[in-house]
């Protein structure tokens, strides 16, 4: 059995561990600046991808939550003030440059109140060709904040008093308070939409008429390197080069992303040359593992493994949405005792051959400040004698049939999953070891036709293994804010429906605090009281996949924060 223990170099293994499979070229800076040769020798390719979902949506940020990995598609069609790159590290996109601190373009008042100033690039337009301007900025913090689409109170949207717009190319952005991601606002955040093709939309429908129109999809209009050609319900997206791209013209003319819900089969179309590209999930880490045996002495491509998802068991504390045999979820030694019988180990070597990275809480063990966040976590080592223990100090007691009882009968929770093979198997391994422990758990399948609908993820009654986005930017989103409720929408990821009064204290604090130092100390205290009352129990951070053909030069390893297809308009297709 290998070391419970995982520090920073596990991580950084399974980062380069399958990369290398052929030698890549560093991309080049700027789209715009590519050389004339090589732009021209890539006219009429065409890289196909496939992809795990036909997504609901392509926005940068919609109006629905998907819950699902959808990072690379939407990055395709999206630009935001900010793209960031490999490293994590953000760089101007659609502005001309980033609003810096205590400088004329981001000014802090006297009354706390904030001032930030983006100029966008000369010359830019929408997919359509119509042009890109500052009322655009200003629409699109209009529709975020209408009250009838659930997005009005959260950040940055939430935090802004007015977009005030002095000429066509400018944004002055008036913040009702401090926030400290106000100078680099990415695609996720507060995108530009296209005033002129929704603002009748607006006026003229219902929200729910509104947030399913075809713009969002099929129709979509967007900024970013390539723009919808194209949709073939259930099958595939045909996407183009856009001319107009803020950092020049793709190299690869065309993309297509074919939806195939399948990792097998993924992987069959990958071996076989059907498609160049895996993106989104499409195969996880055991189709990784035969992607590499197969292109080991042929130079075939590459596989590159990241950190792509925060993996976690969400424990429904609903009163009115937990089921009546899983009613001790609410009690919090219950689920101390849950977390104690868990064991992660198993769970790596089962799915992820003993390579995995297991999890204490949402921040990954590479950012540079783990270490305090990691002193304040409660952690939950496997002990099936702590958890009895825990069990009996809420009140049950094991029958002779060995499972857990109590006054209202049978404990039985539930474990809910997203269909796929991976999931399965994870969740196969994980009921085994609690019923050990004395827990009658009842395996469910959430099928994959519903992953995307909201308000289903929501309502599940007991438990739910799960992925999210990982790092410090998930925590707001884990309070009593992030909670789906019809009023908003059914958006939110606390689908628990956990409230602690401290925590969503200090999200306020950290939401609008701009001293990093501070913002640690806050970030290591969410932390704390998270791990403490257990609305959710942190399993591994999931690798995200992504492998493709030696022919495909450009896709690189990223940091958490970015996106595989961060630099796709530099992407070379031989």
């Amino acid at each position: 059995m290998k070391s419970r223990s995982w520090p920073i170099t596990c991580l950084l293994l399974i980062t380069t561990l399958f990369v290398a499979c052929s030698p890549q070229r560093p991309p080049t800076t700027g789209g715009a600046d590519a050389q004339a040769p090589s732009r021209t020798q890539e006219r009429g390719k065409t890289l196909s991808a496939a992809v795990r979902v036909e997504p609901a949506f392509i926005a940068g940020k919609p109006l629905l939550q998907a819950g699902l990995t959808l990072g690379s598609t939407v990055r395709l069609f999206n630009a935001g003030f900010t793209l960031v790159d490999d490293r994590g590290l953000n760089r101007p996109y659609l502005a001309e440059a980033l609003p810096e601190l205590n400088t004329d373009s981001w000014k802090v008042l006297p009354d706390g109140r904030m001032e930030t100033t983006y100029r966008l690039r000369p010359n830019l337009t929408w997919h359509d060709g119509k042009p890109l301007t500052s009322d655009d900025i200003a629409f699109a913090w209009r529709v975020y904040t209408n009250p009838d689409f659930g997005t009005a109170s959260t950040a940055p949207q939430g935090l802004i008093d007015e977009v005030a717009t002095p000429d066509a190319q400018t944004a002055i952005i008036h913040w009702k308070r401090p926030y400290p991601r106000a100078g680099a606002l990415a695609l996720g955040d507060m995108p530009p939409l296209p005033r002129h093709v929704l603002e009748n939309a607006l006026q003229n429908n219902a929200s729910d008429a509104f947030v399913a129109q075809p713009f969002w999809t099929s129709e979509y209009v967007g900024l970013g390197p390539y723009k919808v050609e194209h949709w073939e319900p259930g099958a595939y997206i045909d996407a183009s080069a856009f001319a107009g791209h803020a950092l020049g013209r793709p190299k690869i003319e065309r993309i297509k992303l074919i939806f195939t819900n399948d990792a097998n089969t993924a992987l069959a179309n990958l071996l076989s040359g059907n498609v160049q590209l895996l993106a989104d999930d499409a195969v996880y880490f055991q189709q990784a593992v035969i992607i590499r045996q197969n292109w080991a002495g042929n130079q075939g491509g590459s596989v590159l493994v990241m950190p792509g998802l925060w993996r976690y068991t969400q424990m429904q504390i609903h009163p009115e949405r937990v089921s009546p045999n899983a009613r001790g979820l609410m009690d919090v030694n219950v689920r101390k005792a849950i977390a104690s019988a868990v064991d992660k180990q198993a769970i790596n070597d089962g799915i992820y051959e003993g390579e995995g990275i297991n999890s204490d809480s949402v921040i990954p063990p590479t950012v540079d400040y783990y270490a305090q966040v990691d002193r304040a976590t409660n952690k939950y080592p496997y002990d099936p004698r702590r958890s009895e223990q825990l069990m009996n100090d809420a009140g049950y007691t094991k029958a002779s049939d060995g499972f857990f009882v109590g006054s209202e009968g049978r404990f039985s929770p539930e474990l809910k999953v997203i269909q796929n093979a991976q999931n399965e198997s994870e969740q196969a391994i994980m009921a085994s070891v609690w019923r050990r422990a004395g827990f009658d758990i009842q395996e469910a399948v959430l099928p994959s036709a519903q992953a995307q609908d909201s308000q289903v993820r929501a309502l599940f009654v007991a438990m739910f293994t799960t992925g999210g986005p990982l790092g410090e930017n998930s925590l707001p989103n884990l309070g009593t804010a992030g909670t789906p409720r019809p009023e908003n929408r059914w958006n939110g990821t606390n689908r628990g429906s956990w409230s602690n009064a401290e925590y969503d204290r200090l999200v306020d604090q950290f939401n609008t605090t701009l001293d990093r130092s501070e913002r640690i100390r806050q970030i290591a205290e969410m932390v704390r009281i998270f791990s403490d009352e257990l609305p959710a129990l942190a399993i591994n951070f999931n690798p995200g996949i992504t492998a493709h053909v030696s022919a495909l030069r450009g896709p690189q390893v990223t940091s958490p924060d970015s996106s595989p297809t961060w630099n796709v308009h530099e992407w070379e297709l031989r």
